[in-house]
């Protein structure tokens, strides 16, 4: 559990609700069912015209991350990249088969498939680079829906801030139901920007984050990869090493 992602939640809301506290206003009167059915239902709406659903799907459950980030696995990949080096210059490449088969994921298999292959070493990065670039693209894109959703909720929120002020004009003769449609109005504006501000923009930030992290590592695996299919070792595996344990 990533407690500062909870940390953080908790203390912007805290900041909302203690600020109108301390203004004299209800805590009541920010709930408002209307204005965050407008504002919700409408910028992801606005999002799903715009992406496809399998990307909506992928960038959905990647909010987990915000809570549950995926393990660091730099230092796993470092002892990995040791073994390979290691079994490479007591044995040749093509033992690296038994490593294939313990891999931990799809894209560490095939790099050891291609050197195992005998493909040579220009094009297996050339193939390599092509899978990170897949697959950055692909992640990049389902984390981009929570940047577009703080593009589109303050905008929506001025739509539920005008849809409230309608209400109101259209029962100007009746008291009673003028301050439900001005609070529909004024709250619609503040689920817009706080949803952008507080929830959207720092999801978005985040899993970028995470992505970035992901694929320097399939970069610096790639690189070893390369190496190896060359016949470099020793140096320059412990230069890849202290790159990929270096703090980002």
């Amino acid at each position: 559990m990533d407690w500062s992602s909870v940390a953080g939640l908790l203390l912007a809301l805290a900041g909302l609700i203690v600020g109108q506290a301390l203004e004299g206003g209800k805590v009541s009167s920010l709930v408002q069912p209307a204005a965050f059915a407008i504002v919700v239902i409408g910028t992801f709406g606005a999002v799903l015209l715009q992406t496809r659903p399998a990307t909506l799907r992928r960038g959905i459950m990647m909010i987990t991350w915000i809570f549950r980030p995926p393990a660091d696995t730099r230092q796993v990949l470092a002892r990995d990249i040791q073994a390979w080096n290691q079994t490479v210059r007591r044995e040749g490449p093509l033992a690296l088969e038994r490593h294939m088969n313990n891999a931990r994921d799809a894209f560490l298999m095939k790099g050891l498939r291609m050197i195992v292959d005998g493909i040579q070493p220009d094009k297996l990065r050339q193939l390599l680079d092509t899978e990170i670039t897949a697959y950055e693209t692909a992640e990049r894109q389902a984390v981009r829906i929570w940047e577009s959703a703080a593009g589109y909720s303050p905008t929506i929120g001025i739509l539920g801030a005008v849809l409230g002020l309608i209400h109101v004009m259209e029962n100007l003769s009746d008291p009673a139901r003028l301050g439900p449609g001005i609070a529909v109005a004024f709250v619609s504006t503040i689920y817009g920007v706080g949803l952008a501000n507080l929830f959207f923009y720092p999801i978005a930030n985040k899993l970028k984050n995470i992505v970035t992290a992901q694929v320097h590592q399939q970069e610096i695996a790639a690189a070893v990869f390369h190496d190896i299919s060359m016949g470099d070792f020793s140096r320059i595996m412990d230069e890849r090493i202290a790159t990929l344990l270096k703090d980002h």
